[in-house]
């Protein structure tokens, strides 16, 4: 009782956003779970994770500086496995975030990556200490 269920993201380009978050998904070890023409979900354990090109869509692009989502947060592994993210994503549509400050731009006592998606979505990376 109380654990996350599963998170719901509206994308504005779900064949882009199936690229960058299918991937990265992948490497994190979720696996497909569900799909049909305006969705596509993921599952680790009893948790999922939805994209979905909605028609009630108000925007083309999330802005995570605006109230509402700013990120999501994995764990990623050692700080090796965050290194390759890293070094991998921008092949797969992302890029990172403060790069003059990685991999501790959450402080100097975190090891973690922040990458943002071509539609404005951010992911942190976190390594197991």
């Amino acid at each position: 009782m109380g654990g996350l269920h599963h998170v719901e993201i509206w994308v504005p380009d779900l064949t882009a956003a199936r690229r960058s978050w299918g991937w990265l998904l992948g490497e994190l070890g979720w696996t497909p779970f569900q799909e049909w023409p305006a969705g596509h979900s993921w599952r680790l354990g009893p948790t999922y994770l939805v994209l979905e090109e909605s028609p009630a869509l108000s925007g083309r692009r999330h802005d995570r500086l605006a109230p509402g989502l700013n990120h999501l947060a994995f764990h990623a592994g050692p700080p090796a496995a965050v290194d390759r993210l890293v070094a991998a994503a921008p092949a797969h549509g992302w890029t990172l975030l403060f790069p003059d400050r990685h991999p501790h731009a959450g402080g100097p006592g975190t090891y973690a990556a922040y990458l943002t998606d071509n539609q404005g979505y951010e992911v942190e990376l976190v390594a197991d200490r």
